[in-house]
């Protein structure tokens, strides 16, 4: 039987983003899980990821670096001429453009419009090109596709407008076979883990303010934060981490810095609580879903996307109430039948997020957009 010939997606990141195990964030993990061959059978697509070009080692996956060095950062106008010179030779039937509405508006002037979708993995009303419900209009008439990573960011995306298609949602993914085993909650270390960017969106000084609450009252538990201000290992110290040192060290709380996913994924498997105290409209929470997948009880706010994922699943906070949060701490570390509960609820709502069903929601777009 002869082989069908798969079609060409090229996959356009944002030009900051890193695409490498040191530098890799959020988008460019999850592009990574769903491009990598090596996890799944061929699909009836071939992917290319463009992106900026990388000082450290890439993903070994197809990518083409499309940002010269004499370019100034952050120019958007030399950045898509870039991508355009890059797109040419490769012919793809699909451009799948990431958190860039006014990128995905430039490459429309040169390719077929309804052959590119935009992918939201941020709130669009902040993004340039977006900020207006009449920009946000006009790209969803014109393009093929609108991707929201939650319905919270689809109805910032709609706000303010009428008569428009609802924009499709694909939520992030985990490759749950790929993760650590996740220990049983009678086994896991007596520890609280904040995991994530140290910064004031997060809520990190929040964690430690609590923590500083909490910890006196727990006798043989031990809190710790992974994370630097940025996704890589040489993430500059900033006036908010250089604040924040003393007080975790005052409050017993480990500073164990930028971590890779790996080492990340290992440490939630084997803790007993995860916390996130985020001020930040979360887009989705990948964090939030990192630690439910990896069977750590979650302590987490409601915001933004968060409320939908975590919804019964986790104990909720308010990111200002350190008192609230210090409480929810020790309440559940004092409680194991509600930490064992939590564990299995989150590790059962993770399973709806796992890679094969997000590739399956992918490739019935792809097909949908290349129908004639």
């Amino acid at each position: 039987m002869a082989e069908v010939e798969r079609r060409h997606v090229a996959v356009v990141l944002p030009p900051r983003e890193g695409f490498g195990p040191q530098s890799a964030g959020a988008i460019a993990l999850l592009q990574a899980r769903l491009a990598d061959p090596g996890s799944a059978p061929a699909g009836p697509f071939a992917v290319t990821v463009l992106g900026a070009r990388q000082d450290g080692p890439v993903f070994p996956l197809p990518y083409v670096p499309v940002l010269d060095s004499w370019w100034p950062p952050g120019s958007d106008a030399r950045y898509a001429a870039g991508l355009r010179r890059a797109l040419l030779p490769l012919h793809p039937a699909l451009i799948e453009v990431h958190n860039r509405p006014d990128l995905a508006r430039r490459l429309a002037a040169w390719f077929p419009p309804q052959r590119i979708a935009l992918f939201l993995h941020n709130d669009p009303r902040g993004m340039r090109g977006a900020k207006t419900a009449a920009h946000r209009s006009a790209l969803s008439r014109r393009l093929g596709a609108v991707v929201c990573v939650s319905a919270f960011l689809a109805r910032c995306w709609t706000e303010g407008t009428s008569g428009l298609p609802a924009p499709r949602v694909l939520p992030n993914c985990l490759d749950l076979c790929r993760l650590p085993p996740a220990l049983a909650p009678e086994q896991r270390a007596p520890r609280i883990v904040f995991a994530g960017r140290l910064v004031a969106d997060k809520g990190a000084d929040s964690f430690v303010a609590a923590c500083a609450e909490a910890l006196p009252l727990l006798p043989g538990w031990e809190a710790v934060m992974i994370g630097a201000d940025r996704f890589r290992p040489d993430s500059p110290e900033t006036p908010f981490t250089e604040a924040l040192r003393p007080r975790a060290q005052a409050a017993g709380v480990r500073l164990l810095g930028y971590q890779d996913h790996e080492s990340v994924m290992v440490e939630l498997s084997r803790a007993a609580i995860a916390v996130l105290p985020s001020r930040w409209q979360e887009p989705f929470g990948l964090a939030a879903l990192e630690a439910m997948a990896n069977g750590a009880a979650l302590i987490a706010t409601r915001r933004g996307g968060l409320a939908e994922l975590t919804e019964d699943v986790s104990v909720p906070i308010e990111a200002e109430d350190v008192a609230g949060i210090a409480q929810a701490i020790v309440g559940l570390a004092r409680d194991p039948k509600r930490r064992a509960s939590l564990s299995q609820a989150g590790l059962e709502r993770a399973r709806a997020y796992d890679l094969p069903a997000a590739r399956r929601q992918l490739d019935q777009l792809r097909m949908e957009l290349l129908r004639p």
